[in-house]
């Protein structure tokens, strides 16, 4: 099973559509927090609010360069939440293709040859 140390943060934070658009622009690479905030007509302090949050979780990195503060991806958490993800999916499709087995034999039929 997949540790799950801070997903519920990463997850919580990932819930805000403006988050989740800030970590699809730094997948370009790192930005300022001005640079992140344009996009949304949101002001700096906005911005700097959903990159704390982000930051928090894991998902960003910031780093202080002069007067402004550049992000970039917090790859390491984001690799946790697709390990947990992947987990659930590789259950999810042994389960399905257990399913489709269980009907491409037939088994799936009545008496009467219908499927249950």
């Amino acid at each position: 099973m997949v540790q799950q140390n801070g997903l519920d943060d990463a997850f919580a934070a990932v819930a805000d559509p403006t988050r989740r658009q800030v970590l699809v622009r730094l997948t370009e690479g790192p930005a300022a927090v001005s640079e992140l905030a344009a996009p949304f007509a949101m002001s700096v302090t906005g911005m700097a609010k959903h990159v704390r949050v982000l930051e928090d979780a894991g998902l960003v990195v910031t780093e202080k360069v002069g007067r402004t503060r550049l992000c970039r991806l917090g790859e390491e958490r984001l690799e946790d939440a697709m390990a947990w993800i992947s987990f659930y999916q590789r259950l999810w499709e042994r389960r399905l293709d257990g399913m489709e087995a269980y009907f491409t034999l037939g088994l799936g039929k009545d008496d009467k040859g219908e499927t249950a």
